[in-house]
């Protein structure tokens, strides 16, 4: 036994030696985008032996935020990834626990196979154009109509408004028919009001909407009480007024409403497709989100909204080593395209683009590409994205102004004016 206890030692200091890093994700995605997560590290942890891969679900990603992180920081169980909602990006900026993405991928001598595409890349990107933190899921805005309640209100099924100005039009003929919801929207303070100024190439914000900042959004104020958003909230007031649009709630309660067949058209996300087909009893279509033809620069492009892959700082090398061989994994074409045409999120990069169009993907699900179309113009300073501080909160207080408006309590100048004021403070500290 004495004889042999050198060589057991040996064997047990071989297998440590060569055991694999552990690197811990929280994120915030249940059910079956959840499901595609755990698939895709198993196949990551299946692909080398080095390191491994082990996610936690924390609650909706939206919450998985600062404060949860630095109460764990430090502990055995802390993360070294996390997944945080795109509104949460210029909070992450100014933790103290973040590390960038081009920072990390550089000093573990590693590189991302990819390029994403221009409203993707320059939402999370630094003034110089470099990676902060991995784009990993991505949405914008869509316009969805019934089919079936088109045919039944005299309406060609196959062509929806493409400006706001052809949408009156179409609305009396589908409430003539009988139609009791003609068009409804979801997450009415991103679509009907962040995506439609950068769908005009209107301003949100100053400071290119906290994009020019150099401290993630310090400094910029809200400024969208343009004459685009007067006349628009103006518009949809009226709409509210003769039955022609139905305000459904703040979150995706819209959603439930169009795939019942109660409303006919809807305004949501992009990565709403796939429940929507799952649920729906009826012929729909997906068409490009509308605007009015009348300001120059429209269409730009809509917003990318999502969550991106957080690097946490004060890791080890190995762990920070391990970090970027999963984020170079996550980056290939082939790994973007599956999981684009999977769950539905948005193919991030121009690469897994181009794969899934060679795949005939778009040829068998057309509403697929009309999101990603909307993305492909270059971003201006308007339209690359919105990074301030404390966003979610500056959107509640859009969704309650534009309630007022709903309810008839305010004029929509007022109502927008109150937004901006309001939402001015709380990046003001309160003062």
């Amino acid at each position: 036994m004495l004889r042999t206890l050198p060589a057991i030692l040996i064997l047990c200091a071989a297998g440590l030696a060569h055991s694999a890093v552990e690197i811990r994700l929280w994120h915030g995605m249940s059910g079956a985008p959840g499901t595609e997560l755990d698939r895709l590290i198993a196949r990551y942890n299946a692909s080398q032996k080095d390191y491994r891969v082990v996610s936690y679900f924390q609650g909706p990603y939206d919450e998985v935020m600062a404060h949860d992180i630095e109460l764990r920081k430090g502990t055995r169980r802390s993360p070294h990834i996390v997944q945080v909602q795109d509104a949460g990006t210029a909070d992450m900026m100014r933790s103290s626990f973040a590390r960038p993405l081009w920072q990390l991928m550089q000093e573990s001598r590693r590189k991302l196979d990819a390029k994403y595409l221009p409203a993707v890349a320059a939402y999370f990107s630094d003034a110089e154009g470099r990676l902060l933190a991995l784009p990993f899921t991505g949405a914008t805005p869509v316009l969805y109509y019934n089919r079936d309640a088109f045919r039944a209100a005299k309406l060609d099924p196959g062509a929806a408004p493409q400006t706001w100005y052809e949408m009156p039009k179409t609305l009396a003929a589908l409430v003539e028919s009988g139609q009791s919801c003609a068009l409804t929207t979801a997450w009415q303070s991103w679509v009907l009001v962040e995506n439609m100024s950068a769908w005009h190439n209107q301003r949100f914000a100053t400071q290119g909407n906290g994009m020019a900042s150099g401290a993630a959004g310090s400094g910029a104020r809200l400024a969208f009480n343009t004459r685009l958003m007067v006349r628009w909230i103006s518009v949809l007031a009226s709409w509210h007024k003769a039955g022609y649009f139905t305000y459904s709630g703040r979150k995706d309660e819209a959603e439930a409403r169009f795939a019942s067949g109660e409303c006919a058209m809807l305004t949501s996300s992009s990565a709403a497709y796939a429940q929507l087909r799952k649920r729906a009893g009826f012929d729909f279509a997906v068409a490009q989100l509308p605007y009015y033809d009348d300001f120059d620069h429209a269409p730009q492009n809509t917003l990318v909204g999502g969550s991106a892959l957080w690097a946490l700082a004060g890791k080890s090398a190995a762990q920070n080593r391990g970090v970027a061989s999963f984020f170079a994994y996550l980056a290939r074409p082939q790994v973007q395209a599956e999981w684009h045409q999977r769950t539905g999120d948005l193919p991030l990069t121009t690469a897994a683009y181009e794969l899934t169009r060679k795949q005939g993907f778009y040829h068998r699900h057309p509403g697929q590409e009309i999101a990603v179309r909307q993305l492909l113009a270059q971003p201006t300073e308007d339209s690359g994205g919105i990074r301030l501080g404390g966003l979610r909160h500056i959107r509640g207080i859009i969704d309650e102004e534009l309630e007022s408006v709903w309810n008839g309590k305010k004029a929509p100048l007022d109502a927008l004016n109150a937004a901006v004021r309001r939402g001015n403070l709380l990046l003001e500290g309160g003062r």
